[in-house]
């Protein structure tokens, strides 16, 4: 693994992710807000979004290290994007979204695009990243 190569690439991963993210606005509209109204809760502020920007950046960056050991011991680089796809999705997206449906936080349907739009950023974003990263040469 080449620690400087994880970086760049994962920042790339994440600023990729950030512009599918973007993508999904248009399609849930205000529904984030309406929740956010129902449980009597500001909406989304700029410390927010900057909090969104970060996150973003750090699962680039953490995906692309998981690639990068996937990658060393999966040949295929398909296979390899889209294990690390979805085992970061299965963690980051899938089970952090069910939680918020099992405590009643946010609704099922709007969960479920969130979630399925969720693997379709570290799909791209991943497969942004590959396109980067280098292994070292030993």
């Amino acid at each position: 693994m080449h620690l400087k190569s994880i970086l760049t690439s994962g920042i790339v991963t994440g600023i990729s992710i950030m512009a599918v993210g973007g993508g999904l606005v248009p399609i849930i509209g205000n529904q984030m807000e309406e929740v956010l109204r129902n449980r009597l809760l500001p909406p989304l502020s700029n410390g927010a979004m900057a909090y969104f920007a970060f996150y973003s950046l750090a699962i680039g960056i953490g995906a692309m290290g998981f690639y990068a050991l996937v990658k060393s011991r999966v040949p295929s680089k398909p296979k390899a994007i889209l294990t690390t796809a979805f085992v970061f999705w299965f963690f980051t997206y899938f089970l952090a979204n069910a939680a918020l449906v099992a405590y009643g936080f946010m609704p099922l349907g709007l969960t479920v695009i969130g979630t399925a739009w969720g693997l379709l950023e570290l799909l791209i974003g991943i497969t942004v990243g590959s396109m980067i990263y280098k292994e070292e040469n030993v």
